[in-house]
């Protein structure tokens, strides 16, 4: 088992005291976004996240910044989800030939359709609406039925009474 460590502000936003903390803690798994990650690869010290296996999200990862992870660790992650799916619904691992951060396949107990405006499945290579269903979504909005019901939707595809969320991607 592996030890969870939590930050605040205070660390996330210092790379020296975030590089600092992977190296006395012995990080082995470390999650961030972009933004992070360009701030803790740009400082010298950025050699204390070589062999951890490093999770990125929250926003698009560039394939210039992906290159610069893998330069790091054989074990870089891309992940992709909103909010509303609990966060992550979507993992790609990247590998040195592959270093396109793809969004991949779906997590367990999720399903990911890209469908057109009448929740039908398009072909390959056509353009369509990421609909994500699964274990992790979330009940809707607070106090925001209209909301809800727009963009949680019953999963055609799905036992009854299961929902797809409208990611509009």
């Amino acid at each position: 088992g592996a030890t969870l460590v939590l930050t605040g502000q205070d660390i996330n936003l210092d790379p020296q005291a975030l590089l600092a903390l992977v190296k006395q803690q012995r990080i082995s798994v470390l999650q961030s976004t972009p933004s992070t990650w360009r701030m803790l690869l740009d400082h010298p010290q950025a050699d204390e996240l070589k062999g951890c296996k490093l999770l990125c999200g929250g926003e698009a990862l560039p394939l210039e910044l992906a290159t610069r992870l893998l330069a790091l660790s054989p074990q870089v992650w891309n992940l992709y989800g909103p909010t509303e799916t609990t966060i992550w619904s979507a993992q790609y691992p990247l590998t040195p030939t592959q270093p396109q951060p793809w969004l991949g396949g779906p997590i367990a107990n999720t399903s990911l359709y890209i469908l057109d405006d009448n929740l039908a499945p398009v072909p390959v290579g056509v353009a369509g609406e990421l609909l994500i269903g699964g274990d992790g979504l979330a009940r809707g909005y607070f106090q925001r039925p209209a909301l809800t019901a727009e963009r949680f939707l019953p999963d055609p595809f799905g036992a009854p009474g299961t929902r797809l969320y409208r990611t509009g991607d």
